[in-house]
């Protein structure tokens, strides 16, 4: 047998901690795995006992505990466009350290809260510092790495986050055990301080991951001498170009962030639609919810990662979104058909339609992360983020509201309303990400400089 006839080895699939172990040879996002890990321990737990430490422990009514969650929402849309706005001036590894350092400090603070000024106050600056980290998050994982590597962090770093809240999750479960204020008071200490620690990975963040230093070198005469009036015209440029960058002056990212604001109320769906509709229409038990909440974390995590490669090409991102549209669209039909059915065919048909609504979910993150960053100018990266972030936020803001008025109102027609409008932004989505990969659309500053160059 010759050389040239003897088989070829057979390439196997690296083993689950092979590839966890490539993902983390990266020193960036071995840093930033670290202090998610960590810090959304802490997060878990909150979130876990939040609105029954308001109503149980504080004694606040329920019309109270939803202004407190509304008004933090509503001033974390604007830290959203604050944190990346701040993330291209400031150092953003130092900020992302100090407000999340804050937030953890405040998060504590909640257990010394026992009034509804004291939980508002507490609520909306605790939210607002979080979000400003999280933005300046985005503004890190913008700059530190390739554009091939980008979404693959923010897949990492999703799965990272799931795994996370599951484990807080089941830390607060032992205060919602006991039920006694000594036990709800003391995970929430122990989850600040958990945030704490997860803010020390920070430290190790490469001065890469901050933004351009923006200075403007001198003009001088041939005799060595400054030229003022020449310097000066050149700093006037240079504000100029930076004025021009903004995103408030691109009109395809901003469409792309408001048709991913309207898609991402699917979370709303999650968190209070199908909690509601299981409860008040269909003849399944209330154990349902934490039954998909459990799946809804099992499959992000096993396919979050796997679903997201590739899609930091922009035609990709815009494929896999039209998925994800259509996806969501069937689940909410599937939800819908669940009222008025035998118990157990109402959980099978439950779960199904939770099914479609994670993948859609999975689909959908990687879309948007991939053109969120594809189609925003390197240069202003962290104010981009920022709007980006603040479209999802106002989202958030309204999810509830949709959903209220919609299926939990009108039932199969009001789901029928969510299945059209989640079809129709994600098609919107998938039309602009088409457009970018054929022709793409010249920015406001590209646009300038390409007339000045004429």
């Amino acid at each position: 047998m010759t050389l040239q006839d003897a088989p070829h080895p057979i390439a196997l699939k690296p083993s689950l901690r092979t590839r966890i172990a490539q993902s983390l040879s990266d020193p960036l996002l071995r840093a930033l795995v670290a202090s998610t890990a960590v810090s959304r321990i802490g997060r878990g737990v909150f979130l876990s006992v939040t609105v029954l430490y308001f109503t149980l422990i504080i004694g606040l009514s329920a019309g109270e505990a939803a202004v407190v969650l509304a008004v933090s929402s509503a001033f974390g849309v604007l830290a959203s466009f604050l944190g990346g706005w701040l993330a291209d001036r400031w150092s953003a590894r130092r900020m992302t350290f100090v407000f999340e350092a804050v937030g953890a400090v405040l998060l504590a603070t909640y257990a010394f809260a026992n009034t509804f000024v004291a939980a508002l106050v507490i609520a909306t600056l605790a939210g607002f510092f979080d979000t400003i980290a999280h933005s300046s998050r985005s503004a890190i994982i913008a700059r530190g790495f390739a554009p091939d590597k980008r979404v693959h962090a923010r897949a990492v770093l999703r799965t990272v986050t799931n795994l996370s809240i599951a484990i807080g999750s089941g830390i607060a479960a032992i205060a919602l055990a006991l039920g006694t204020p000594e036990a709800y008071r003391a995970v929430i200490v122990g989850a600040g301080v958990i945030g704490i620690l997860g803010t020390l990975p920070l430290l190790r963040l490469p001065e890469s991951v901050d933004a351009p230093t923006r200075s403007v070198e001198p003009v001088r005469t041939e005799t060595g001498s400054i030229d003022t009036l020449t310097t000066a015209d050149a700093v006037r440029a240079a504000r100029a170009d930076w004025r021009r960058r903004s995103p408030w002056r691109d009109r395809r990212y901003l469409l792309l962030t408001l048709l991913s604001a309207v898609f991402g109320m699917q979370f709303g769906v999650a968190e209070l639609g199908v909690p509601l509709w299981i409860t008040t229409r269909t003849t399944a038990p209330e154990v349902v919810v934490a039954v998909i909440l459990i799946l809804n974390t099992a499959l992000v995590v096993l396919f979050q990662v796997r679903a997201s490669r590739g899609t930091h090409d922009v035609r990709t991102a815009g494929r896999v979104t039209l998925i994800a549209g259509w996806l969501m669209a069937a689940a909410c039909i599937v939800y819908a058909l669940a009222a008025g059915l035998p118990t157990w065919v109402a959980i099978a048909v439950l779960l199904s339609a939770a099914v479609l609504h994670t993948f859609a979910e999975i689909l959908s993150q990687a879309g948007a992360w991939g053109l969120s960053f594809e189609l925003a100018d390197s240069v202003r990266a962290g104010a981009y983020q920022g709007v980006f972030g603040m479209g999802f936020s106002v989202g958030a803001l309204a999810a509830p509201i949709l959903v209220n008025a919609t299926a939990i109102t009108y039932g199969l027609v009001g789901w029928v309303v969510l299945a059209a409008l989640f079809l129709a932004s994600a098609a919107g989505i998938w039309l602009i990400a088409r457009r970018a990969a054929e022709q793409p659309v010249l920015r406001a500053s590209d646009a300038a400089e390409a007339a000045d160059a004429s």
